[in-house]
């Protein structure tokens, strides 16, 4: 007779006590996923809270319309500011609720703790009455105060029916029936046979 044959249990492997230290090694791993903690900063959002498009916003007192914004984006944050990204129209009314002046600009943003508006690229204001027309690049809007203002450094231009203004800063109310150009730099008569 020869010496006995080894035989290997099907769905078996290693000893009796194999299987006990696999259980054991898995509940120890779970436990040290528990206790394992994120290295880093914390990550905080600070994106739009809520974002609308084609907004048309209208801004009353006492029911009587005072003034019409309208873009085609608008992107409301937690702090209550507002910014439109993709332009933004606003349209200022009398009492008898004709147009006083419009102004628009290819980026917007509300300051909401200030009530101020900050407009920029290709700004234009227009005075409907008085035929009037401001371009800038940027621009302030001081609702409280019912400013339009630029920074001193800004470079405006604006147009009547008769000549061309061209300067740094700008201060106006908020119709643009009144402003003062804070550093002129000239004054050029229009040709009303070649005005459009």
């Amino acid at each position: 007779m020869g010496a006995p044959a080894l035989r290997a249990r099907p769905g078996r492997r290693g000893g009796p006590g194999a299987s006990w230290l696999a259980g054991g090694l898995l509940v120890l791993a779970l436990l040290g996923c528990d206790e394992q903690k994120a290295v880093g900063p914390t990550l905080v959002y600070k994106g739009p809270n809520m974002e609308s498009t084609n907004v048309l916003e209208l801004f009353s007192d006492s029911a009587r319309l005072q003034i019409r914004l309208t873009a085609p984006l608008e992107q409301r944050y937690e702090n209550g500011d507002v910014i439109y990204t993709k332009g933004v129209a606003v349209t200022f009314y009398a009492k008898d609720k004709s147009v006083v002046n419009t102004l628009t600009a290819r980026y917007g943003k509300l300051e909401q703790a200030k009530n101020l508006f900050t407009m920029r690229g290709d700004v234009r204001v227009a005075n409907v009455p008085e035929q009037q027309k401001l371009f800038t690049e940027e621009l302030f809007y001081d609702r409280n105060k019912q400013l339009i203002y630029t920074d001193s450094a800004m470079f405006v231009r604006v147009e009547t029916l008769t000549e061309r203004l061209t300067g740094y800063g700008l201060k106006a109310n908020q119709n643009f029936s009144s402003y003062r150009i804070t550093k002129p730099e000239g004054v050029f008569a229009i040709d009303q046979s070649v005005a459009p």
